[in-house]
């Protein structure tokens, strides 16, 4: 008989593991809500097409996006080149701003490029993500942006987060290449220059994921509330299922509550991130696809506009405010303040707000740090020993995209001897 196998979430890692797994397995997929997609899902309204963040699709490895697309409506997927900004000062100035400090005014620059000379003389023996930023980057061109963008994002001190806590989803610079960059010689400025998005919203990949699973395997409305390591026994609903394996893309502190035990609340450790979906009568005023705000006044660290991306006719936005995982969230006070600070940044005029939601992620953006790195490995190791394979982003506290959760999920299937895409049909 086929090993059972328990898929316990139905966002985008527990849908790429069950498509690669269930043909040498008897798989099941539980998703306690009554869709799939976790964070990944599209909400319509009054014509406007809304995500639950900006979820948009860098795909750096050819055969994943096929193996997502492969049952989609190709001629509903947008290839785009990336237009993203930072509103600094009342300009703007293409991201990576570390990148971009020629666009600043003369004495801005001179100053970025003097602290940074004199920054990189130093060693580089960081112990903290803010003192990476100061070592690498120098004050001017750190306190700019730098750090009050990530202290903004994060809702927490730039000290407590590892130095490579963003990996390769912090585009770094040195001083030679900014140089040259200045002297009209090329540098590559960032890792998603272009990105694929449906006009159906991130709910097209969902389905283009689940298309790949055989009938039956998924089951919404199916919350796991207990998981018995020594019995290999899970709790969904009145029901107790066997399993020989679990995966779990549950965030890290969730997957110990099931076990029966506590995360150490100073280790494990995240912001959550309030969403507004705002439509407008009227279309965005400048070409961006998202903008970055550092200025601590307003109360957004990034704004996304929509209609920008589907050529829609009116302003289509998603609004993101960071706050740290113990504030209390009085959404109706919040957007009063997101529309007032839009309007001050000058991204609405007289545009009139014609619907809206909204959605909070929690956990959001996790703080990683050398002690989270070190309990996440030793615990996920210490489960995957029993027999419980956390996958994803979240269970395994980490810093990653989307495409990075399906190729985990890929790599595990291939270490169980899985089937292994190997991409699309010649």
């Amino acid at each position: 008989m086929k090993e059972r196998v328990l898929i316990v979430g139905g966002g985008v890692s527990g849908l790429a593991a069950a498509g690669f797994l269930a043909d040498k397995f008897d798989c099941r997929l539980l998703e306690k809500e009554d869709e799939i997609g976790g964070y990944c899902r599209t909400l319509y309204q009054d014509g406007f097409t809304w995500d639950y963040a900006g979820h948009f699709f860098h795909f750096r490895h050819p055969w994943v996006r096929d193996y997502v697309e492969r049952h989609m409506d190709r001629r509903q997927v947008l290839t785009i080149h990336k237009i993203s900004r930072v509103f600094f000062r009342g300009c703007y100035v293409d991201y990576p701003f570390q990148f971009n400090i020629h666009q600043l005014p003369l004495p801005d620059l001179l100053h970025c490029l003097a602290d940074m000379h004199e920054a990189q003389k130093c060693g580089a023996n960081y112990t903290s993500f803010r003192e990476m930023i100061y070592g690498r980057y120098g004050r001017a061109l750190s306190e700019m942006f730098l750090l009050p963008y990530n202290e903004k994002l994060y809702a927490t001190s730039t000290d407590r987060l590892d130095p490579d806590a963003m990996g390769r989803f912090f585009p770094h610079i040195d001083f030679g290449m900014l140089l040259g960059k200045l002297a009209g010689r090329t540098a590559a400025d960032t890792y998603n220059d272009v990105f694929t998005y449906h006009r159906r919203g991130a709910k097209a990949y969902v389905d283009g994921l689940a298309a790949h699973i055989p009938s039956g395997v998924i089951r919404t409305r199916a919350a796991c509330t207990r998981i018995d390591l020594d019995r290999r026994e899970a709790d969904v609903g009145d029901e107790r299922l066997a399993f020989d394996r679990m995966i779990i893309s549950a965030p890290l502190p969730r997957i110990l509550e099931l076990i029966g035990e506590v995360a150490p609340p100073t280790i494990l450790t995240a912001n959550k991130v309030l969403v507004f979906n705002l439509g407008f009568d009227r279309p965005s005023t400048r070409p961006d696809h998202w903008v970055y705000y550092p200025e601590p006044e307003w109360v957004f660290f990034r704004v996304g506009h929509y209609d920008n991306i589907l050529g829609e006719p009116r302003m289509s936005l998603y609004v993101e405010v960071a706050r740290a995982s113990d504030a209390i969230i009085d959404a109706a006070e919040l957007l009063r303040r997101v529309l007032s600070d839009l309007a001050s940044a000058g991204v609405i005029t007289d545009h009139r707000l014609i619907s809206h939601a909204h959605v909070v992620l929690d956990p959001a953006y996790v703080h990683v740090s050398g002690a989270a790195n070190t309990f996440a490995a030793e615990t996920c190791g210490r489960l995957e020993a029993q027999g419980v394979f956390p996958l994803g982003r979240y269970a395994r506290w980490t810093y990653c995209s989307i495409e990075d959760n399906i190729v985990m999920a890929h790599q595990l299937a291939r270490a169980w001897g899985g089937a292994e895409y190997i991409g699309p049909p010649t």
